[in-house]
């Protein structure tokens, strides 16, 4: 066995260096490569990492707000307690925009959409009384009061207003009215741009008095708002977003200018396609390639909100709407325009347009430069492949620390880049990427080391328990014949009446038999930290307390003997069934089983060419016995008197004091009758206490008294008939020859 092993170690080493040769560079270079394609694509999980980076810079660092002819008029709770619940009047909405309009607002964008006509307008309202002769004057009057979509609209038409429509997936016939002209440098960006097959428009009479309509959806990444989309495509027509919409009316200009990949002075730096920067009036703006904006928030800046309800009231500041793009939007949770931004899990829509437009005007950009995906990709190259080269020389502990200071220094990079340039440049995926390089060569280092451990697990595994083969795996000098002493708890299992099952069966199918039987028991005993020793035939050899320490060794055995009863029980119904199905008789199969306790020696047992981890002893024999003494006494399980010493709160009823074959000394045995459970019942204390009594009176040759008790015993609800048969037997026989006048109740066995 030594010789094989030694040989078999030192072909699995050389195949082990030839592998090691090669995976070295293969397994890593095969991450490096599609972690750089990944990186190149986007999209998936590396963008996502991103993101989330990048919201953490947001949170650690917002933008500093800096008071900017943008204004928020916020629909807030207050607002709808002193205006009136939504959808307010139409009318309303109009003295809103004069009101607006008078303190000096120079564009106002509604940050929603008016589909349908008011039901306040008095038209509306005439239109739903009866008709009958008392109202038809006063119906006729109403109905010739100003409608209120009418008046909404001459106030959108008298000031700069900017109208907010839906872009939704359905499809719908319904196409915003676009008063903005596109000017158009290098490629055309139509492929790029988010496309959307329908539409949710204002009124028409609204629409046309708009100076503007702008689309205010967002196109979420998850569930946070990080980039808006500002040109989003309908009816292969382009249309703003409303917070451009509004830079543009509010400048006066007609046409938003879009410079894509391939026009004059745009660096690509091999980045994708698509747009780069918009233009409108003198405001210059980048984009990422599908024309979305990077938006970076400000904390809450109650300086850019104005209440509705403060519009209309004088005592207001006069001068908060001066010359400002003003945003009608809502905070009111019941109306539902809360979203997730980076900084703010609540924030209301309105303010993402008002950040955009803000960022804008201030000039200060989240900008993804084009050369950060360049830089990315060779951070991981350069990075992975030195640590591909520093490995074999450094190790891996060493290694750790260069890729350590990698990884600090991508994410100051990165900061830096944030705090001082506003740039984003990815730490995450980057850094990600050189720990699997530097993980995946350790572990190919690791492996080679661990060549001739799993060489000694598969020559050694199939004949030793699977805890000693790990032990011998770390530690291989204890491949040596020798054994300790310690306390163990051995058990033996047979199968009754084996020998009438097997005559059913030919090799094959006796062998499908036992193994059905092996199989569950064996699992029920290496469960509870059991060691199984051998095999023999249809019995079982198993020990506790090795190799591994088990302080309950006793206690676990009795478990695994009782589950291996109650399990043995289950699979006969099983078994029933498919043999009868099978058309084959069927032959019920009980078990005995013997468990005794003592001291044991355990270890390499055998020869320099074969050896077996096995145990020796006394105590080993006796359990032997005792588990042929299971048929005597009727007892599925009898166990010595160590086991019933280190397991006391166990069912158990002393059985005998017995000189079994082959011994001189005498032990007590027990049976084992269920766990503490059955140990408490009412019924098996009342048991145990006239068992007592029985066997006192029996070993004190009081027959008449122990015969009474047996009575009494056989009336408990458990099946002791082959114990009390066995002693009723005995009593007849002594009262027709009494035992010696020194006989102290011991048995002498005479079958094993």
């Amino acid at each position: 066995m030594l010789s094989y092993y030694k040989g078999a170690a030192s072909f699995l080493k050389r195949r082990a260096n030839i592998i090691y040769r090669w995976a070295h560079l293969i397994i890593p270079l095969a991450i490096l490569a599609a972690a750089v394609q990944m990186r190149r694509t986007s999209g998936g999980l590396d963008e996502a990492m991103s993101n989330q980076v990048f919201d953490e810079y947001q949170r650690l660092r917002p933008r500093a707000y800096q008071p900017a002819p943008v204004r928020i008029i916020d629909i807030d709770e207050d607002s709808l307690a002193k205006l009136g619940q939504w959808p307010w009047p139409r009318d309303l909405l109009a003295r809103l925009i004069d009101r607006a309009h008078d303190r000096g607002a120079a564009t106002i964008a509604f940050d929603s959409v008016f589909a349908e006509a008011d039901r306040t307008s008095p038209a509306q309202v005439a239109a739903l009384w009866p008709e009958s002769g008392e109202l038809s004057g006063l119906k006729k009057q109403v109905m010739r009061m100003p409608d209120h979509d009418g008046v909404f609209a001459k106030a959108i038409a008298r000031d700069n207003v900017v109208l907010g429509f839906a872009l939704i997936s359905a499809a719908t016939s319904k196409t915003p009215d676009i008063k903005t002209h596109f000017g158009f440098a290098g490629a055309p960006p139509h492929p790029f741009l988010w496309n959307f097959a329908g539409a949710v428009t204002n009124l028409p009479i609204l629409e046309k008095a708009a100076a503007g309509n702008g689309n205010f959806g967002f196109v979420r990444e998850g569930s946070i708002i990080r980039r808006v989309p500002l040109l989003f495509m309908k009816d292969r027509t382009i249309v703003p977003g409303l917070s451009i919409e509004a830079l543009r009316v509010a400048q006066g200009v007609g046409t938003i200018g879009v410079k894509s990949s391939g026009a004059h002075a745009v660096e690509d730096w091999g980045a994708e396609e698509g747009v780069r920067e918009m233009k409108v009036g003198a405001l210059k703006f980048p984009t990422d390639s599908h024309g979305e904006f990077w938006v970076y928030y400000t904390a809450a800046s109650p300086g850019r909100v104005v209440p509705a309800w403060c519009v209309f009231d004088k005592k207001c500041a006069a001068d908060k709407l001066e010359g400002s793009i003003a945003f009608v939007g809502t905070s009111a949770a019941g109306l539902k325009d809360l979203r997730a931004t980076p900084v703010n899990p609540n924030a209301a829509g309105v303010e993402v347009h008002a950040n955009i437009a803000e960022m804008i005007l201030s000039h200060e950009f989240l900008i993804r430069p084009v050369w950060a995906l360049l830089a990315e990709i060779l951070f991981m190259v350069v990075f992975g492949v030195l640590l591909l080269l520093l490995l074999p020389l450094l190790g891996a502990a060493l290694c750790a620390s260069v890729a350590a200071c990698g990884i600090a220094a991508a994410f100051g990079v990165s900061w830096h880049e944030f705090t001082r340039n506003r740039y984003l440049v990815d730490p995450v995926f980057p850094s990600v990427t050189v720990l699997l390089i530097y993980m995946s060569s350790s572990l190919i280092s690791y492996l080679k080391s661990e060549a001739e451990r799993k060489q000694i697990r598969g020559a050694f595994g199939q004949y030793l328990h699977p805890k000693l083969v790990a032990e011998l795996a770390k530690h291989p000098e204890k491949l040596q014949l020798g054994g300790v002493i310690r306390e163990m708890t051995i058990l033996f299992c047979d199968i009754r009446g084996f020998t009438t099952i097997s005559e059913q069966y030919d090799a094959h199918g006796l062998t499908q038999v036992i193994n059905r039987f092996l199989t569950p028991m064996s699992g029920i005993i290496m469960d509870r930290m059991g060691t199984i020793d051998k095999y023999i035939g249809d019995c079982i050899m198993a020990f506790w307390n090795a190799p591994e320490d088990d302080k309950e060794h006793a206690k676990n055995a009795c478990r695994s003997a009782i589950e291996m009863h109650r399990r043995l029980d289950e699979l006969n119904a099983e078994w029933e069934k498919s043999d009868k199905a099978e058309g084959r008789k069927f032959i019920p199969i009980h078990i005995g089983a013997g468990l005794n306790t003592g001291p044991c020696l355990v270890g390499n047992m055998g020869s320099d060419q074969k050896f077996n981890y096995s145990v020796l002893g006394d105590d080993v024999n006796l359990a032997s016995r005792l588990e042929g003494q299971s048929k005597t006494y009727g007892a599925q399980t009898v166990i010595g008197p160590g086991t019933r010493e280190l397991a006391p709160e166990f069912a158990a009823i002393e059985l005998d004091c017995i000189r079994v074959k082959g011994k001189t000394r005498p032990v007590n045995i027990f049976g084992l009758m269920g766990d503490s459970k059955i140990a408490e019942s009412p019924e098996f204390k009342d048991l145990a206490a006239k068992h007592a009594e029985m066997l006192k009176a029996y070993r004190s040759k009081n027959w008449d008294e122990a015969e009474d008790l047996i009575k009494k015993c056989r009336e408990a609800p458990f099946n002791l008939k082959v114990l009390y048969d066995l002693y009723s037997k005995r009593i007849a026989a002594y009262r027709a020859e009494p035992p010696a006048a020194d006989w102290d109740g011991t048995f002498t066995a005479t079958t094993k």
